[in-house]
């Protein structure tokens, strides 16, 4: 097998802690902006009449526009870095969230989703870069803890929905302008010390990848890694966009009930996510990445027959395993392009966000012509595709 040179050296010598938290904790509260939305689809389909077509699209609508940019954003930074875009990424959630608020027509719902995609899409690989240059050379462990950030806000928006916006009503989203206030002032804070990083960087040498690997070999290796990433993420998409509709048709649940066994599995993922990157420090990117994409398959395919408390355990096994994988993948993906740090990031996150929204806008219309049940037998299958890891090269770390 073949064998990655190490990425390029970060501009930090050693690890900034407090900026690699401080882009954490933007993260946390982004994704909990970011995870309101969908947290709110059955309070939005009782209150518009919604089929799980048009829920399917809001999602679609979200995501697609944060994967399209996200590559797109991460190629431009990568040549001319800016280190105040991250407040700039959380001024456009603001304004979609005080849109989702105040929205009454599908139009609008739409149109609040795009923005809030605008600001993931400008946010993530500029983060993503950030944390990168603190880690002062844990590369695993500092892209983990800024993924664990995005996670456990992402985990906390179904609670959110289910104590605060779905008892009082739509318009109390724009409560969490107060969340995107917070996020600005700190982003504001990490832009100057990325500003400084940015001026000591300049004169350092650009890494060079690997030249035993080949332009073709290169491009089927990323071609298997965005397969992976899709196939991680159209299950998670499923989960989050349905999982709560699930558990209100075969169990009877209420909304509310549905959103706090939702959290169940976010906070797993949560946990999972933080794993990933240290132990892909230690024993390997690819041991990770085999282990967390194939390692759920034989509890997804358990899940649409189990009981109530079976499902939830088993949805926290396939959370806490499925998400381990992220952090592991970006890393991995990185060290095989040294130089395009913001490019890979967005290129995967981007992946990531558009394979959730087909995955959910798909998924949307199988339901509506089969059952939700169905869908969740047909995605237990998603995990299989770990196997193309095989294929993968193995790197030195």
């Amino acid at each position: 097998m073949s064998t990655t040179t190490a990425g390029p050296v970060p501009a930090a010598r050693s690890t900034s802690l407090w900026v690699i938290f401080a882009v954490s904790f933007s993260h946390f509260l982004n994704d909990l902006m970011q995870a309101l939305l969908p947290a709110v689809y059955p309070l939005l389909r009782d209150l518009y009449a919604l089929d799980f077509t048009q829920v399917g699209l809001i999602t679609l609508t979200h995501q697609l526009t944060a994967s399209f940019l996200q590559p797109l954003v991460g190629f431009y930074t990568d040549k001319h870095p800016q280190p105040y875009s991250l407040p700039i990424a959380m001024c456009f959630t603001l304004c979609g969230l005080l849109l989702l608020a105040n929205a009454d027509t599908y139009p609008a719902l739409l149109s609040s989703a795009a923005l809030i995609g605008v600001g993931s899409a400008i946010f993530h690989p500029e983060a993503s870069r950030v944390a990168r240059m603190a880690s002062g050379g844990k590369l695993g462990f500092a892209q983990s803890l800024f993924q664990v950030g995005g996670n456990i806000g992402t985990a906390l928006g179904p609670l959110m929905a289910a104590f605060i916006i779905i008892p009082r009503g739509q318009g109390t989203v724009s409560w969490y302008a107060l969340v995107a206030l917070t996020a600005i002032a700190v982003l504001w804070a990490v832009g100057r010390w990325y500003a400084t990083q940015n001026r000591i960087s300049k004169a350092a040498p650009r890494p060079a990848r690997d030249p035993s690997i080949s332009q073709r070999h290169l491009f089927w290796i990323f071609m298997i890694l965005g397969l992976l990433v899709i196939s991680k993420n159209v299950y998670m998409a499923s989960m989050t966009s349905f999982y709560a509709f699930f558990l209100i048709e075969k169990f009877a649940l209420t909304a509310s009930q549905a959103q706090v066994y939702l959290f169940v599995f976010l906070g797993a993922a949560a946990a999972g996510t933080f794993i990933g990157g240290p132990i892909g420090d230690r024993i390997g990117r690819k041991a990770v990445i085999w282990v967390s994409i194939l390692g759920p398959l034989p509890f997804t395919l358990v899940l649409p027959y189990a009981g109530l408390e079976l499902s939830i355990a088993l949805t926290a096994i396939i959370g806490f395993v499925l998400a381990s994988a992220f952090s592991a993948i970006v890393v991995y993906a990185q060290e095989l392009l040294p130089g395009r740090v913001g490019m890979i990031a967005g290129l995967m996150f981007g992946t990531a966000f558009g394979a959730g929204a087909l995955g959910a806008a798909t998924m949307g219309v199988i339901a509506d012509q089969t059952s939700i049940i169905f869908v969740f037998q047909l995605c237990a299958f998603l995990p299989a595709i770990g196997l193309l890891t095989i294929f993968l090269p193995d790197t030195k770390v």
